[in-house]
């Protein structure tokens, strides 16, 4: 079974998109997005590459497995 890895920022937020959320604003290198049903926004950082533990908190938000995850960005 493939494992979490760090992705291009890009690629998260394609997924995030793909999954309803709207990107709300950036503040300097971050971008927050939103959604109706979560409690708190999703922050994501702009560097090349998003870190694990980045996706993991807002797969958490968001209520996604990572195995969801993994078979939705596959």
């Amino acid at each position: 079974m493939p494992r979490l890895r760090p992705v291009h920022w890009r690629k998260f937020e394609r997924f995030l998109l793909d999954v309803g959320c709207e990107f709300s604003h950036q503040e300097g290198d971050h971008r927050i997005y939103k959604r109706a049903d979560l409690k708190r926004p999703l922050v994501v950082p702009t560097d090349k590459d998003v870190p694990k533990f980045i996706i993991r908190n807002n797969l958490r938000v968001l209520k996604i497995s990572t195995p969801q995850y993994l078979k939705m960005v596959k």
